[in-house]
């Protein structure tokens, strides 16, 4: 009997919600020998990096790097406006949100948490009831994540600080972008974020490594009144630093830089409103084959009002266990890697293996979609996984109508 060739030689393509794929232009600029940190190209370009960060993130205030992933983000933006004891408010729509109410928690805040589930958007009147409620404004912050990772649901930033000002509360509004940053529309100072955080391994196309802060004079009157921040924590010296080394609390990432360097030329040299677009048409492409797949067997998607669904990442479901065997045959059979259905489930419980998600953020395009919706068609065909027919039709039609 004939063998079936293997299909999985050539480029690996992880289609993942973070990391994302690395431009070439990004590895290209980032492969080099070590540049001296003193003086020279290095420090002369930081002001250049600073202000163009700024631009993704629309906010002409300020912004802290950090050598550190979206945890260490969190981290950060917490104890520079918040001291043990305060009162902090999460509302919560998927693991990540949750994940920051533990970061409070272990920063000694009292942390109330609104649990919205895993497949619901914030509702603002419970919000506002709770905030209402808290008449001596004891909650110095709310902690709202625009796009959670696990579930792919996105929530309106603009709307929460609409009920904080129709209040006249005075919480500080804390944006968690770390998966939504330069895929979903997101606007820091025209929808009121106070602070907002983020990661380098997502929209921002960089490997993992670097967390950045971004932070408006509310914020940063906050920190003044603190007792104390601790010296690596600290964002005022990396937003205002007097040294070079102070950008980063001592010596530079600097290969991350230079590719950071190579990000921003891509992102602003395509438009942060082209930017956006794209993501929105790749997306609708997405979600267009999905429904399509939804309409026999198990297959779902995690957000049914596309209102609410992120451009970046898709949260999906199937029969258990079909959805870990899919992911395990694009991955072995057309070197397709899908992302884990990460917080849909409790560790352990077999349930975890009828979720999975697809990363459609940064450095993508049409035919890099359409070949992963390809891969998935052909993977539940090999596996004889039950699904809807006309799926790459229905996409193809938004990829061609734009």
């Amino acid at each position: 009997m004939k063998q079936k060739p293997k299909l999985a030689q050539g480029r690996p393509y992880l289609a993942i919600p973070g990391p994302s794929v690395t431009p070439d232009a990004v590895l290209g600029a980032m492969h080099r020998a070590a540049p001296n940190i003193y003086a020279g190209e290095l420090p002369d370009m930081m002001p250049g990096i600073v202000a163009d960060l700024k631009r993704v993130a629309r906010t002409d205030h300020n912004v802290a790097m950090y050598i550190g992933n979206g945890h260490a983000a969190w981290e950060a933006a917490l104890v520079n406006v918040t001291r043990p004891g305060d009162r902090v408010l999460v509302p919560a729509t998927g693991r990540f949100g949750l994940g920051w109410g533990m970061v409070a928690r272990s920063l000694g805040l009292e942390t109330d948490i609104i649990d919205f589930g895993k497949q619901s958007p914030m509702d603002m009147d419970r919000i506002a009831e709770v905030l209402k409620a808290d008449d001596g404004h004891r909650i110095k912050a709310v902690l709202a994540v625009h796009v959670d990772t696990s579930t792919s649901i996105r929530n309106d930033i603009a709307a929460l600080r609409g009920v904080l000002d129709d209040l006249g509360h005075p919480a500080l509004l804390l944006a968690d972008c770390i998966a939504s940053l330069g895929c979903d529309r997101f606007e820091m100072d025209a929808w009121g974020a106070d602070v907002t955080v983020t990661g380098s391994q997502k929209g921002l196309m960089m490997p993992p490594g670097m967390a950045f802060v971004f932070f408006n004079d509310r914020a940063a009157a906050a920190r003044a009144r603190l007792d104390r921040v601790s010296w690596f924590w600290d964002w005022a010296p990396r937003a205002a630093p007097d040294e070079f080394f102070q950008y980063h609390g001592g010596t530079a990432p600097t290969h991350h830089l230079y590719g950071l360097r190579a990000a921003l030329d891509l992102i602003h040299g395509e438009g942060m409103e082209q930017v956006w677009a794209r993501h929105h048409v790749l997306a609708r492409a997405v979600w267009a084959a999905c429904e399509a797949w939804s309409t026999a067997g198990s297959f779902g998607m995690n957000v049914s009002d596309p209102a609410h669904r992120s451009c970046a990442v898709t949260a999906l479901r199937l029969q258990t266990p079909q959805a870990t065997e899919l992911r395990s045959w694009l991955e072995s059979e057309l070197a397709l890697t899908l992302g884990i259905g990460l917080g849909m489930a409790e560790p352990g419980d077999p349930a975890r293996d009828g979720f999975f998600r697809l990363g459609h953020m940064g450095y993508v395009n049409g035919h890099m979609v359409m070949g992963l919706l390809g891969g998935i068609e052909a993977g539940m065909r090999a596996l004889r996984i039950d699904h809807g027919a006309g799926a790459l039709d229905a996409a193809a039609e938004v990829i061609a109508g734009g």
